[in-house]
């Protein structure tokens, strides 16, 4: 059961990704899909395609028919659901990828009805899988198409405005799978610029696909120093993206404050671990902001629910239903993002004039699966009485975990959904007051786990 993730399923290759698990899974999924046909595309891990034909005999013998995408980036594979295929659309897609986890994952990324397949529903899922039989085989039923010729020749007619701009852009693959589109999208831009690692690659041999890293990104930093005007990183399949320019690592709440300057009063939901200056700086120009779950299943119903614009996770995660569909895809954002450059807006002037405050990284907090969420829990009911010694609070979001909101900055433990850690970060318009809330929550992180 340990494969069945909160947003994902996702474990290792054959010792718990194998024949008799996979089928089964593919058996299970095609009884919560409706519709006749499913789309399926995988990620550049050498056993990618063995998972394929794994799920699809799992598939047909639940009865579905398959379209076959191949090799595709994640964002390729939720385009899909969006489109028509000579009559055909398809009720569900399977994305199979590890991500950026270690080349020995992989897994699967499930979209029912445009919708993410997440949560009860995957445990659910993994729950019936356990307790059935091995499905017998049925006669092969697979279509090919070419969904990342349709991607591509759609991103290339949505942003024909920047053909030929000046600026000179880098960008790193880390070897993951979206080189197979970036070249295509920019060479037909006629775009001036120059790529690392863009060969897909399942072993990762030059650096870990995670832009999220700082260590994975010192091969980009140096050919931007060099070479580049703006650069880009994207993780293993390209649904996260990193945005450098010679003075920012710019996250995916600032960047969030970028692409809204573009909108006209959007409605942008954020996760949990997002800076405060985005939240109050998008009230003071008159959009709508929510703090939501993290997790990018989690913000794309909370975006659905609420009918909002644009959405970001810290980590990269970029959401746009402003003139796209409402999901996250990096290379999107990377266009996105040079369309800003290309109307003249200056990213480091604009980060400039926003107000200064000092952010921790995430920080990890070593538990365990059974103990994560007691621990928080626990906290909540100190925090009700919490030592006369602790920073004085304004106010408690438990949206996800708790976000305590101090006098000059916030505080955040929360426990992660997909690995037995707590996850904390703390912000202050002072060094001095970040450290100290960083203290103070971790002090009560240990009283909670002492006292279970």
């Amino acid at each position: 059961m340990s494969i069945y993730r909160e947003y994902d399923i996702r474990g290792i290759f054959e010792k718990e990704l194998n024949e008799q698990s996979v089928v089964r899974i593919g058996y299970a999924l095609a009884s919560k899909i409706d519709g006749e046909y499913v789309a399926v595309g995988y990620d550049a891990r050498s056993h990618s395609p063995i998972l394929f034909e794994y799920l699809v005999h799992g598939l047909n013998a639940g009865g579905k028919k398959v379209l076959d995408m191949g090799l595709v980036p994640t964002p390729v594979n939720y385009f899909t659901n969006y489109q028509d295929w000579n009559g055909i659309t398809p009720s569900a897609s399977v994305m199979i990828t590890g991500s950026h986890n270690p080349s020995e994952y992989n897994g699967f990324k499930i979209t029912i009805n445009k919708a993410p397949f997440f949560g009860e529903e995957i445990y659910a899922l993994g729950r019936e899988c356990e307790a059935m039989d091995f499905p017998l085989k049925v006669a092969r039923d697979v279509t090919k198409i070419d969904a990342l010729t349709r991607y591509v020749d759609f991103l290339v007619s949505e942003f024909q405005h920047l053909k030929g701009m000046p600026s000179r852009i880098v960008y790193d693959c880390g070897n993951g799978v979206a080189g197979v589109v970036t070249e295509r999208i920019f060479g037909a831009l006629e775009l001036n610029t120059k790529g690392l690692f863009v060969d897909p690659d399942g072993t990762f041999p030059n650096h870990h696909p995670d832009p999220s890293d700082e260590h994975n990104l010192e091969d980009i930093k140096k050919l931007l120093a060099t070479d580049g005007d703006i650069a880009f990183a994207y993780d293993g399949d390209a649904d996260r993206i990193a945005v450098l320019t010679h003075k920012n690592n710019i996250k995916g709440d600032m960047m969030a404050l970028l692409y809204a300057m573009k909108m006209d009063k959007p409605t942008v939901v954020g996760e949990v671990k997002c800076s405060q200056v985005m939240y109050d700086e998008l009230e003071s120009r008159g959009a709508k902001a929510i703090m939501y779950k993290t997790g990018h299943s989690n913000l794309k119903v909370k975006m659905q629910e609420v009918n909002a614009d644009l959405a970001c996770e810290v980590s990269g995660h970029v959401f746009f239903k402003n003139r796209y569909f409402g999901y996250d895809d990096a290379i999107y954002a990377t266009l996105r993002m040079l369309e800003l450059i290309h109307d003249g807006i200056d990213l480091d002037a604009e980060l400039a004039k926003l107000p200064k405050v000092f952010s921790t990284e995430e920080i990890k907090v070593k538990t365990t699966e059974s103990e994560k969420f007691k621990i928080i829990n626990r906290v909540k009911e100190l925090l009700k009485n919490p030592p006369s010694s602790f920073p004085k609070i304004k106010n408690i979001i438990d949206v996800d975990g708790v976000r305590i909101n101090f006098e000059h900055g916030w505080g955040l433990v929360r426990a992660s959904n997909t690995t037995p850690v707590l996850v904390t970060r703390f912000e202050s318009t002072s060094q001095e007051e970040a450290k100290l809330y960083e203290k103070a929550i971790n002090d009560l992180i240990l009283e909670a786990k002492n006292s279970l």
